[in-house]
């Protein structure tokens, strides 16, 4: 319980999952939370989107977003390209768009400044 967290939708502050199914972290490229399952209130969009640019350029995913107020906060690779194919099947939140209330502390932090510990999907 010392690292928990429950993380929130950044627009509206629906509870959208926590940090005890955490699988990864990918900091280098897109900035993502990984997480093995979510709450009810993340949608999964039906139509499949392809990557034209950046760093998601040609992957095929999901778009994950918030049910409550439809703010676009992460993804479901489908297809990827060699170096993200780890990330394939698991919810990918972007750390710009969700909040973090972190249990020990009591209080509200911005994702991107938390540092969770380290684990990896890739091995």
């Amino acid at each position: 319980p010392e690292d928990c967290a429950v993380f929130q939708c950044r627009g509206c502050w629906a509870v959208l999952g926590d940090s005890l199914p955490l699988c990864a972290q990918e900091e280098r490229r897109l900035g993502l939370l990984v997480c093995f399952k979510v709450t009810n209130d993340v949608a999964r969009e039906d139509s499949l989107m392809v990557g034209l640019e950046g760093a998601l350029l040609g992957c095929a995913y999901n778009a994950l977003s918030c049910r409550l107020c439809g703010l676009t906060v992460g993804f479901i690779l489908y297809s990827a390209s060699k170096d993200l194919a780890y990330l394939r099947g698991f919810f990918c939140f972007f750390k710009d768009k969700i909040l973090c209330y972190l249990l020990k502390n009591q209080m509200i932090i911005e994702a991107s400044k938390v540092n969770f510990p380290t684990v990896t999907l890739k091995k």
